[in-house]
């Protein structure tokens, strides 16, 4: 599986997030952090997808959405310990750990498997 698979979603859910958050809270956290990491996820998943047509792996978007997704479950994992709260925080955390676990896998493994493209001669 490509990891702009599952960034696309990912990033999506925590723009979402962060924009719910603002706006039934009035939380400026929620909506620089989650619509910030969504944004910078959205576009890690760009530039991955981009590569892939062309043929290659990009490094930098691999390396962007684990740190992206590392620090979410910290700051997420954090605030879950903090008030016991399954949703938001909890669930958050929980997606987040799970992301960050495969962004991990992608990096250790090379990254997306790129197709040989065959010959038809």
């Amino acid at each position: 599986m490509h990891d702009f698979c599952f960034t696309y979603p990912y990033g999506i859910v925590l723009l979402c997030g962060g924009l719910v958050g603002f706006l039934r809270r009035g939380s400026l956290a929620s909506l620089y952090g989650g619509v910030g990491a969504g944004i910078l996820l959205l576009v890690a998943g760009k530039i991955s997808l981009s590569a892939y047509h062309k043929g290659s792996n990009s490094l930098l978007s691999q390396i962007l959405q684990t740190v992206i997704a590392l620090s979410v479950s910290w700051v997420m994992g954090e605030r879950f310990l903090d008030t016991g709260k399954v949703m938001p925080a909890g669930m958050v955390a929980a997606i987040s750990v799970i992301m960050s676990l495969f962004y991990a896998y992608k990096l250790a493994s090379g990254g997306n498997h790129i197709p040989k493209k065959q010959n038809t001669s």
